[in-house]
């Protein structure tokens, strides 16, 4: 096996068993770890803590359990955590924090049954306003006190500093990495991309960086190649499982870039200011600053006019839509968009994920005939 490939089975290999990569930093920090439950939740306290920030972002699995908690027309995604976690996977997190950016997250927190205790925190959608960032400071600053009192850490300003400043060379190794992989669709496909990004929820960010940076730096020793192919951009919550990635690559579709909630949408906005303005005041005003997400007060609608734009600078082809089935904010954003699309003749295919889907034949068949028109 090359290099590279050695170095993308790494990632895969953390990125598939989040239980061994938090048994590993409690073995080599002597601290545990701190589920993040979707979407915008402010990682950077858990680190600067020394705690694992673990992303939870459920999985292929049967729905059974959850039934007794969740009503069937909540998103397949809240289904699927509810369900792992009423199993014990989550049982080896020392908390969780929730964030109420959608109606079933608002009651996610009242509704955990783990072991770990949970910490819910509420984002202002109305995010133009001063006030907006003095709320969502108190609200993490309440965020910090519980963490201190669960995990027995103290959290200063001067840690919190630090770890923003992890947490933005991360967000930007991740940018030039979703770029190299663009260029680079016959090395890094679909599912090798997402796997890189994935093995970014269950590593120490500085150690990830690290490793994503030397990935590349070995990518771009190779030539780059003309893909014969077509190229799309994918948006939505997430793009999951590894089977529906497997069916891009057989028709020639490679991910010129990425909209989705689980991978860019986490690193494209930085923290914004300096060492000199209060750490949670620089949190705060992060959220302002995130645009076009169907989480984040898209009032303006410019989530359409953001995909379009991402299209034309990477040369897409077309958008693939992967619709969380039953996430009522996005079905909301896309009635939008896709009439903007439309207009414009930007060409795209909707795709619902559901994480309790065992056959993909239609998403095949679907990925398939979209592949013949491009």
């Amino acid at each position: 096996m090359d290099r590279i490939g050695e170095m993308l089975n790494e990632l895969k290999e953390i990125g598939s068993n989040p239980k061994k990569a938090v048994e590993e930093h409690r073995a080599s920090t002597g601290k545990g770890a701190v589920g993040i439950v979707p979407y915008y939740a402010p990682e950077e306290l858990v680190h600067a803590a020394g705690y694992l920030p673990v992303g939870i972002w459920g999985s292929q699995t049967a729905i059974s359990k959850a039934r007794a908690y969740l009503p069937p027309f909540a998103c397949s995604l809240m289904q699927s955590v509810m369900e792992l976690e009423l199993s014990g996977t989550y049982d080896m997190l020392d908390a969780v924090i929730f964030t109420s950016v959608c109606d079933t997250l608002k009651c996610m927190g009242q509704k955990w049954k783990g072991k770990c205790p949970s910490i819910q925190l509420t984002h202002p959608q109305n995010r133009e306003l001063e006030a907006a960032n003095v709320y969502l400071m108190e609200e993490y600053g309440s965020v910090r006190e519980r963490l201190e009192e669960i995990l027995g850490e103290k959290i200063t300003d001067e840690d919190i500093s630090r770890s923003i400043e992890v947490y933005n060379e991360n967000r930007a190794v991740m940018r030039e990495f979703v770029k190299v992989a663009a260029e680079y669709p016959q090395v890094i496909d679909a599912k090798a991309r997402h796997a890189v990004i994935r093995a970014r929820l269950f590593m120490e960010k500085s150690a990830h960086t690290k490793k994503v940076r030397a990935l590349i730096d070995e990518v771009k020793k190779q030539p780059v190649k003309k893909w014969e192919g077509k190229k799309v951009i994918l948006t939505g919550i997430l793009a999951e499982p590894d089977e529906l990635l497997d069916i891009l690559g057989q028709f020639g579709l490679a991910v010129a870039g990425d909209d989705l909630a689980q991978e860019s949408r986490q690193f494209r906005t930085d923290v914004p200011g300096s060492g000199d303005e209060k750490p949670l005041y620089r949190l705060a005003r992060q959220w302002q600053d995130i645009e076009g997400c169907s989480l984040a007060g898209d009032f303006k609608k410019v989530h359409g006019g953001k995909l379009m734009k991402l299209a034309e600078e990477t040369g897409a082809d077309a958008v693939i839509v992967c619709m969380m089935k039953f996430c009522d904010p996005e079905e909301y954003d896309f009635a939008v968009y896709n009439t903007q699309f439309d207009e414009a003749g930007v060409r795209y295919l909707y795709l619902e994920i559901d994480q309790e889907a065992v056959s993909f034949e239609q998403a095949r068949t679907r990925v398939q005939s979209f592949a013949e028109m491009l």
